[in-house]
């Protein structure tokens, strides 16, 4: 029996972000906190922000973009009210946003799931803020059609850490994980991390993201696909 499935966000409801590393996205925030040392501050804000997503790959630690940027303007001596290190925070937004692109099938699938009665929960390994995410979704006109929506910013862990899918589970109200599906791109933070809470896996594989040895229960290259799947796996 399935009741619910959960998405990761980034590369599996939307199209790959990863270009949004290969971008200045810190060049605003920079010179706000500091225009004379702003080269300096761009490339520590982008090295502050690699060692915050290696701590939550090897210890499941979370974290906050306002975390990060704290993080510099302490180590910088720099002096700024809390008003202003939000408004900081508000420029590296600014520079992501034009670069996310859901995808267009995802409403479409959404509702499928919605129309088998089945629960549909997010789950993202994310450093910015709650509302931040949420108006993405409601621009793409998704966020009404996913019921739980846990963004792990605001949680003590990141995936793949089991209290992060148990945290989804309890949301949605599953308390049996095998009634639950994951579907994500990453193989080490979503597949090996759902399977090892109890949750049945679908792939959704992404050349960007760096491979683990685990064998998700499906694999789909593209949302429509999933539909198929969950079928099957009512129907048997």
């Amino acid at each position: 029996m399935i009741e619910g499935v959960v998405f990761d966000w980034g590369g599996t409801l939307t199209l790959p972000i990863e270009v949004i590393y290969e971008i200045d996205t810190w060049g605003d925030v920079a010179r706000h906190l500091d225009p004379e040392n702003h080269e300096e501050l761009v490339v520590r804000l982008g090295a502050i922000e690699a060692e915050l997503w290696e701590i939550s790959r090897t210890t499941q630690k979370s974290a906050h973009l306002e975390d990060l940027i704290a993080a510099v303007v302490r180590e910088f001596g720099i002096e700024m009210a809390e008003d202003s290190l939000r408004y900081a925070t508000g420029h590296h937004l600014d520079a992501i946003r034009p670069h996310i692109e859901h995808d267009p099938d995802a409403a479409g699938v959404l509702r499928g799931l919605r129309e088998r009665g089945l629960a549909i929960g997010l789950l993202s390994n994310t450093l910015w803020p709650e509302d931040f995410h949420e108006r993405l979704l409601e621009d793409a006109g998704i966020r009404d059609l996913i019921d739980v929506r846990l963004y792990t910013s605001h949680m003590e862990v990141t995936k793949p850490h089991p209290e992060a899918f148990r945290a989804a589970l309890d949301a949605l109200g599953i308390q049996d994980a095998a009634h639950a599906v994951f579907v994500g791109d990453r193989p080490y933070d979503d597949i090996h991390g759902a399977r090892r809470a109890g949750f049945k896996t679908v792939h959704r594989p992404n050349e960007m993201v760096p491979p683990h040895d685990v064998e998700p229960d499906a694999v789909i290259r593209d949302l429509p696909s999933l539909i198929r799947v969950i079928d099957e796996w009512i129907g048997g």
